[in-house]
């Protein structure tokens, strides 16, 4: 890979990628992360249900929305044809952790891990809002990029000790 930043033109100045020469390939990112808890919050995700409803489901929608709204909320981000987006869930009772995996899956020229990251960004954020009349006492993220192919920088997977996925071996 270059070390050379990508969103600067010869000036310096932020532009997006010009991709009207690559060939549209199959493109698959997962990306995860977690909402630091306390064990009163704990204690609320394992009775399923708040008084707002389904902490989880509304996760899974923000997450979804998340996906959808990249390039709105990513300055320098293409907008790409989402094909799929699988979301999962776990709780780490012991280590109090909330977490959120996205899946999501493109045909084009670009990637879509931005993607996958925002979705999990936005979908641990809903999970915040669900939960905060428990406490505000949560920390957001580390989210990281576990998996992506498809282009010229052909399979990217990353481990992350802690993280309940692990990077998949059968998406191409």
């Amino acid at each position: 890979m270059s070390s050379k930043l990508s969103h600067f033109n010869q000036d310096g100045r932020p532009q997006m990628v010009d991709i009207s020469h690559k060939v549209s390939t199959a493109r698959v990112s997962v990306a995860a992360g977690y909402l630091q808890l306390t064990p009163d919050i704990v204690s609320v995700l394992q009775q399923g249900s708040t008084t707002k409803g389904d902490p989880w489901e509304v996760a899974h929608l923000g997450a979804t929305a998340g996906v959808k709204a990249t390039p709105l909320n990513i300055s320098l981000c293409h907008s790409v044809v989402i094909e799929n987006i699988q979301i999962d869930h776990h709780l780490d009772a012991e280590q109090y952790r909330a977490w959120l995996c996205v899946t999501v899956q493109a045909q084009g020229k670009t990637g879509v891990e931005m993607e996958a990251l925002h979705g999990v960004a936005i979908g641990l954020l809903n999970l915040y809002d669900m939960l905060k009349a428990v406490s505000h006492s949560m920390t957001l993220g580390p989210i990281q990029l576990l998996f992506k192919s498809g282009g010229k920088s052909g399979i990217i997977a990353n481990s992350w000790d802690i993280c309940p996925w692990k990077p998949p071996s059968n998406l191409t």
